[in-house]
């Protein structure tokens, strides 16, 4: 891009269908300053990524800058490629918000982490060197048909000719075996057993070799540090003695990896004393390194292991502590208070370098400056005790009495000195704590925009009363500082916990991943959008929390369990170990329930809601088991103007739409194909993978689906809801299952058809649920050859319309 041009445009395909850019390992690089870039999907508006770079304007404050790997924006960004594409668009922009470079480059690479000097972007220079390479990746597949199925039943063009040869489905849309002449699958003949090596250690060298140089200049060498090979553990602990500086006389001891004078090493204390001068250059920069800034100048912290002493101890190959009387000690950042790795120490009443066994006895009574005695001292193995005189004439006795008052009492008044200290010590370190805290939970507070969803929230009309910006503090009280023992769930997107709140609501607080809050604007976006939504079969929100590092949402907490429980486990109080009964008439109510829902979300706002996970685990049931769609953790919005989304494929397997898995586009039909898979639960009663007759795992859909073009209805779907008039009933929602499991998706019903379907099978009114003891005996024909009467909590309806509607479901639309 040559200056004096502000908008440029580039457009990239595939040099065949047989290719797409891999989304596995593929970045877009932008070089340069006050740019805007934007990428889209071949030439449409469906744009799937953007970042920016900016630069100050002075040279000198550019090259002062840390060298990064993009994701600040200073001088580069990236955009990360995460669906496999055959074509896209890059479009580039001028912006007037900061310095500007003469030129700019753009560049696909498969490195996630290649590092970039910000000076170069403002250079108008790519960066140069062996670790800078700019090189993609293409995914190849043959692509006449979209999968190996499809592929294999047509044997005249079947690829795959080989023995021993098998066939993978690709999500670019098509399938790639091996090898493709007939013969080639030759048997494999394993090369010769190499001699084992031997087990790795956390260390490069357990101990010191022989004559390993201990000093430079003043400074002393103690292992696990070294200047030679062989003589230090790791290469982090790589020193070298220089020659010296000038205006010295002595030699000068230097860190490898970063431009550190040390001065002196201490391993009781863990860490290293550097001269003022030194420059730490990219030694903190580097996540890998086994060094941490302390909170004192001129103090680097040091430890030997990136784990905590706690995980350390449980694997034993890698915890390596030679000495019998040494202690491990975890290494924390002074700052956020993160366990950093661990290190060694000797323990109390020995001293030396547990790195190298020499762990031994201190004999305290050879320092009485440090160790006080008022008596004889003796020595002991770890310790000492101090015994007083007590022979001698009157004089010596009473002396004896005067010395032993005048001791308790300085024992005394040192003790009281002492636990006035530590009281001290203990308040000032909760309040530095509590400080440290604080500036943590407004760090994270704006980082997770929440001055935006504040703003959002107060000025959305629409809003629900309810829904408020929660504490850390509130959600730590109201879940006993998130206990495991209120754990209630994990899934993929998170755990939840269940909480009481200050006035006694009892919630349930969802704790995202980090990898689920990958783009925080998505997250606000989500959280305004269900701060609007008000529906009897959606679970509720009554807020969210972004003092944490991942924010937090708090729902309405729904005590019965999830459709799946009710479906395939059984009850707690249930000694048979068999599954609750489940009627007809409870199914069909569960399920117009739970299509109301998504009917609501996909028609009913003015942002379209994809909920991508619809499962019966996501279906939660209240007291009167009422159906609530819940977990909107994978959930994206759509402007009702664009007919799809494309992003990377996420969603449960057994429940995910074909089409979706093979193109990458998401849309309302989508959530129609899952919906088809809670029908086929509701009507069989089978879990979502099965066993079949010949004993091998099947999608419970594909077996539905076979099952309804070879068998009888009776043989197919559970028989506790047949009999009793409700067949006509039955066949017309597994009709309507089939509708919404069909692979293409323009022939799949949208949700609002198939609310209104299922209402009409219900006879307009829906049954709620009342308890087995409390129902009705067996269902009769109701006289008019179609749907039973509805039991309800205020006895049985009856409509007389009810077998017009059900018979009407069955004339082609």
């Amino acid at each position: 891009m040559i200056p004096g041009v502000r908008d440029y445009s580039l457009h990239w395909e595939a040099p065949d269908r047989h290719f797409a850019l891999s989304s596995r390992r593929s970045y877009m690089y932008v070089v340069g300053c006050g740019v805007k870039a934007s990428l889209f999907v071949g030439n449409s508006t469906v744009e799937f990524g953007s970042c920016s770079v900016a630069c100050a304007a002075e040279a000198k404050i550019m090259e002062k800058l840390p060298n990064g790997s993009c994701d600040d924006g200073i001088g580069c960004c990236l955009i990360d490629i995460r669906v496999d594409l055959r074509a896209f668009t890059l479009n580039i922009s001028r912006t007037s918000d900061s310095a500007r470079s003469k030129k700019v480059y753009a560049f696909i690479s498969g490195d996630m982490g290649p590092i970039f000097r910000p000076i170069d972007a403002l250079r108008s220079m790519l960066p140069a060197g062996p670790e800078f390479n700019p090189s993609a990746t293409l995914e190849w597949a043959i692509p006449y048909q979209p999968n190996c199925k499809r592929a294999m039943e047509d044997t005249a063009s079947y690829a795959c000719v080989a023995h021993h040869s098998v066939c993978v489905d690709l999500p670019i849309g098509g399938y790639f075996g091996n090898p493709y002449i007939n013969g080639g699958c030759l048997k494999f003949q394993p090369p010769p057993e190499a001699p084992s090596p031997a087990p790795p250690a956390v260390y490069g060298s357990i101990q010191p070799r022989y004559l390993c140089p201990m000093s430079c200049g003043n400074v002393s060498i103690p292992f696990p540090f070294g200047t030679k090979l062989g003589c230090f553990a790791s290469e982090e602990f790589h020193l070298k003695c220089l020659r010296a500086l000038p205006g010295t006389v002595l030699p000068v001891l230097e860190l490898m990896n970063g431009r550190l004078i040390i001065t002196d090493i201490s391993i009781d204390k863990g860490i290293l004393l550097v001269h003022e001068k030194s420059e730490p250059g990219d030694l903190f920069s580097d996540p890998d390194t086994l060094y941490a800034l302390s909170g004192k100048q001129g103090v680097v912290k040091w430890y030997v292991v990136k784990m905590s002493c706690e995980h350390g101890k449980l694997n034993e190959t890698t915890y390596i502590c030679v000495s019998s009387h040494s202690d491990c000690v975890d290494v924390t950042d002074d700052v956020t208070l993160q366990i950093l790795g661990y290190r060694f120490k000797c323990t109390f009443g020995f001293e030396g370098n547990p790195y190298t066994n020499e762990c031994t006895d201190i004999n305290e009574c050879l320092q009485p400056d440090k160790y006080t005695c008022n008596g004889i001292c003796h020595n002991t193995f770890g310790n000492y005790t101090c015994t007083s005189t007590s022979t001698g004439t009157d004089s010596h006795s009473n002396s004896a009495g005067h010395h032993l008052v005048l001791g308790i009492t300085i024992g005394l008044s040192s003790g009281g000195g002492i636990l006035f200290l530590a009281v001290f010590v203990a308040i000032l370190t909760r309040r530095w704590n509590r400080t440290v805290q604080k500036r943590l939970r407004k760090m994270y507070f704006r980082k997770n925009k929440g001055i935006l969803l504040e703003q959002l929230i107060s000025s959305d009309k629409t809003a629900n009363d309810g829904t408020k910006i929660f504490s850390l503090e509130d959600l730590e009280k109201a879940t006993n500082n998130f206990d495991h023992a209120r754990v209630v769930g994990r899934g993929g997107h998170g755990t939840v916990y269940k909480g009481i709140l200050i006035d006694q609501r009892v919630v349930a607080i969802k704790k995202s991943t980090l990898s689920v809050i990958s783009e925080i604007e998505e997250f606000i976006n989500e959280v305004s959008i269900l701060s609007q939504i008000n529906h009897r079969n959606v679970v509720k929100l009554h807020g969210c929390c972004l003092e944490s590092e991942v924010p937090l949402l708090v729902y309405e907490f729904i005590s019965n369990g999830t459709l799946y429980d009710l479906l395939h486990r059984p009850s707690e109080q249930n000694s048979s170990n068999l599954l609750m009964p489940l009627s007809w008439e409870e199914r069909l109510r569960i399920a117009t329930e739970i299509a109301g829902a998504l009917t609501y979300l996909h028609s009913s706002a003015s942002v379209s809601v994809l909920h991508r996970d619809v499962k019966s685990m996501n279906v939660l049931l209240n007291d009167s088991y009422t159906a609530k769609v819940s977990d909107f953790g994978a959930s994206r919005l759509i402007p009702i103007d664009q007919t799809h989304l494309v992003t990377a494929v996420q969603g449960t397997f057994r429940y995910l739409d074909p089409e979706y898995n093979y193109t990458g586009q998401l849309n309302d039909k989508s959530d129609v194909y899952s919906f088809g898979v809670i029908l086929v639960e509701l009507l069989m009663r089978r879990k979502p993978i099965i066993q079949n007759e010949h004993g091998e795992k099947q999608n419970l859909s594909n077996y539905f689906l076979c099952a309804m073009r070879e068998r009888l209805l009776e043989e197919t779907v559970d028989a506790q809801i047949l009999g009793g008039g409700r067949d006509e009933g039955v066949l017309c929602m597994a009709q309507l299952a089939e509708e919404c499991l069909r692979l293409t998706r323009e022939e799949r019903p949208t949700m609002k058809d198939v609310e209104m379907r299922l209402q009409l099978l219900t006879g307009i009114r829906v049954a709620p649920r009342v308890r087995q003891e409390e129902e009705a005996g067996p269902a009769g024909d109701d006289g008019h050859g179609g749907v039973d009467p509805l039991v309800g909590q205020h006895g049985s309806r009856q409509f007389s319309q009810e077998h017009e509607f059900v018979s009407s479901l069955r004339v082609p639309r």
